[in-house]
């Protein structure tokens, strides 16, 4: 768990790093080598290796829009999933989709930009699993600024009323874009939602890795086992903006300091050190989580774009072409 935390921050850092250039000093959101919105999860390290520790490549996860960490826990494959931020034709989605629409079905993961959407599909795989007898959970990962959104209370009450094998983990990083939560709902924790759809609800109210891998362990077994769903609330902290180019002055100055004191990664090394791990072995793993990030950004910035004459490939309507009437 510790290297998939420290694999997801430096690769947070490296793309933000990337996707700076050529934007400044007027912040051109169209410039660089990563065109168009970035969401980075810095600080949101341990909601996803404490869930994802207890997955398997059959188990399905769905991801928001802030989804690079959860994706690096689930083992979706990091080259090509660069390079599909990098709109790169070797990608996942052969660069069609960007970094909000990640999507390897190698390993059941999927994500989207839009608010809850990833709630119904993991319900749907969640139902699949049961109609066939298999043990397969699934995981649908959201904040907390989507938990008034239908499509997540509607997938809440699906899930318990056929008890299906499902684990809603909101990331609760305080901030709702630029909302503060308590601005946005009015339950003291998301925990608490839980409760109108008879399922558990559990809060993890620090960005503790080993406290979300054992209130996972009850959820996913639960599921897994046949118990139905379960709510898990975890507290993280946004260590950057919503998005890059976020100037964030809506949030006071202590928010953020707090933010990068609370540190998750730390935390865990520390308890490590506790268990006899020494720091010639942690930074044995820094070392390769840093040469596994830089390793997929050089080969994902190699790779060849995609011909635009491919952008009328892999869609739902017939081409311009066949639609005037020309040749198919």
């Amino acid at each position: 768990m510790y290297e998939q935390m420290v694999t997801a921050r430096r690769y947070e850092q490296r793309l933000q790093e990337e996707y700076l250039e050529g934007k400044q000093p007027a912040f051109d959101i169209s410039a660089g080598p990563i065109p168009g919105e970035l969401h980075l999860a810095a600080g949101h390290e341990a909601a996803a290796v404490g869930v994802c520790a207890h997955l398997d490549d059959e188990d399905t996860v769905t991801a928001p829009h802030r989804p690079h960490h959860v994706a690096i826990a689930k083992g979706v494959d990091l080259d090509r999933m660069t390079a599909e931020i990098f709109g790169r034709e070797t990608g996942l989605c052969k660069g069609k989709g960007g970094h909000m629409h990640l999507f390897d079905p190698d390993v059941n993961f999927a994500c989207s930009g839009i608010i809850a959407q990833g709630c119904p599909p993991a319900v749907g795989a969640a139902m699949a699993a049961d109609k066939r007898n298999e043990d397969s959970v699934a995981v649908a990962y959201l904040g907390e600024g989507a938990v008034d959104q239908g499509a997540f209370l509607e997938s809440l009450n699906l899930a318990a009323v056929r008890e299906l094998p499902v684990v809603f983990v909101v990331e609760d990083n305080d901030w709702a874009i630029s909302m503060p939560q308590d601005r946005i709902t009015d339950v003291d924790t998301i925990a608490e939602r839980a409760d109108g759809f008879d399922m558990p609800g559990v809060r993890v109210d620090h960005d503790d890795a080993i406290a979300v891998y054992e209130a996972a362990r009850d959820a996913v077994g639960r599921a897994r086992n046949g118990n139905g769903p379960t709510l898990l609330d975890v507290q993280v902290h946004r260590r950057m903006g919503h998005f890059m180019g976020d100037a964030e002055g809506y949030r006071p100055d202590e928010d953020s300091e707090r933010a990068q004191r609370l540190d998750a990664i730390e935390r865990l090394a520390d308890d490590l050190r506790d268990r006899g791990v020494d720091d010639a072995e942690l930074q044995e793993l820094r070392e390769l989580a840093e040469d596994r990030v830089e390793d997929a950004i050089e080969w994902a910035k190699a790779q060849p774009e995609p011909d635009p004459a491919d952008a009328h490939e892999d869609v739902f309507v017939d081409d311009p072409a066949a639609a005037s009437g020309g040749d198919d």
